[in-house]
């Protein structure tokens, strides 16, 4: 059985029991006491801070490790440029909280579309769902990413979601997709190991390049990734693959 089916076997039983009413009020009061932890946390935390609001309790991040940070400037760097040169919409990273009905979230990277983008305000803390996102794991927050995350994004409407661990040994890149009921599944990897994003049009990230010993030199990947976006005139695509050629 499917934590999908787990999840309806439990609702479809919590409905049909007599104690309900007592469940309803009990779950409330939980609620009500969320809420006001989730304030307290909002006036707590700075602008330094890399914190979190998960079902009920902050939590707070630690310094990354070489990797975690590698990967990510990786990401940020093909991500950021490849949406601004087509005019996608806004890429951020990290630092961006995500609230949504019960947590608040600051993940890895997180893409907007242009419509979405467009109605952020000068000094907005806090932003809807994105229709992208990528968490980037550690030792501290694997069951998070993996568990709670990959549950509330897709509840809520995150189109895609990429779980990359970098960690020595682990080095795994999961790419999960949200189905017509609000679920993620997982995406294939196409035979000569590049994943094409859904949301991000056209954008394609060959998954060895996370776990070079040296980075690969983003020009060079950028190069390759623009010869397949969407909507290129013939010049430029050819342009890019001849750039490409000779950044290899």
């Amino acid at each position: 059985m499917t934590t999908r089916d787990n999840d309806e076997t439990l609702l479809t039983r919590i409905l049909e029991s007599p104690r309900l009413p007592f469940y309803a009020r009990q779950i409330q009061t939980v609620l009500n006491d969320e809420q006001d932890a989730r304030h307290r946390f909002y006036e707590a935390i700075t602008e330094g801070d890399k914190a979190e609001f998960i079902n009920g309790e902050p939590v707070f991040h630690s310094p990354v490790r070489l990797e975690h940070n590698q990967v990510g400037q990786l990401l940020l760097t093909l991500l950021s440029t490849y949406v601004r040169i087509n005019d996608l919409g806004y890429v951020g990273y990290e630092k961006i909280m995500i609230s949504l009905s019960r947590n608040d979230y600051e993940p890895d990277l997180c893409y907007f579309r242009k419509e979405t983008a467009a109605q952020f305000k000068p000094r907005q803390m806090h932003f809807p769902a994105p229709d992208f996102i990528v968490e980037i794991l550690s030792e501290s927050t694997a069951a998070h990413d993996r568990g709670v995350k990959l549950v509330d994004y897709a509840a809520h409407g995150v189109g895609e979601y990429w779980i990359i661990d970098p960690r020595p040994h682990q080095q795994q890149a999961d790419f999960y997709v949200r189905d017509d009921e609000g679920h993620f599944v997982p995406a294939p990897v196409d035979s000569d190991g590049v994943y094409t994003s859904r949301m991000i049009g056209g954008f394609r990230l060959r998954v060895a390049w996370l776990w070079q010993l040296s980075l690969p030199n983003p020009r060079h990947a950028l190069a390759e990734i623009m010869t397949a976006a969407a909507d290129l005139p013939d010049e430029l695509r050819a342009l890019y693959r001849e750039m490409a050629r000779l950044l290899a």
